[in-house]
């Protein structure tokens, strides 16, 4: 897959292009049992819960690999306006969606 540019400002500098319509990368992830317990007894001591951190990196990234591919196959050159935004699904899955408008560079 060619290396499409993400962008969260609307314009990019010295491009032109036409709106070719939004893209969406969305992932959904839980944590096991034993690292869910873990986390439980660190939240009752404070500080960063390292395996819940590393579980938004890796959402983060597969939403933003999968907001890529949509507009690649839209044929889009460029995303603009991208935006994360995440939420909790039954209390111990967490989802992450990337989305943003997809553009077509014009000559």
């Amino acid at each position: 897959m060619s290396e499409i540019l993400v962008t969260t400002t609307e314009n990019i500098p010295g491009k032109e292009y036409e709106i070719i319509g939004e893209v969406f990368g969305l992932t959904t992830q839980s944590k096991n049992a034993f690292k869910d317990f873990g986390a439980g007894l660190k939240s009752m001591v404070g500080g960063e819960i390292r395996s819940y951190t590393k579980m938004l990196q890796t959402s983060r990234e597969q939403a933003l690999e999968r907001l890529r591919q949509e507009a690649e196959e839209k044929g889009a050159d460029a995303i603009v306006m991208m935006r994360f935004d995440s939420g909790t699904i039954g209390g111990d899955m967490q989802s992450v969606v990337a989305y943003g408008t997809a553009v077509k560079f014009v000559q």
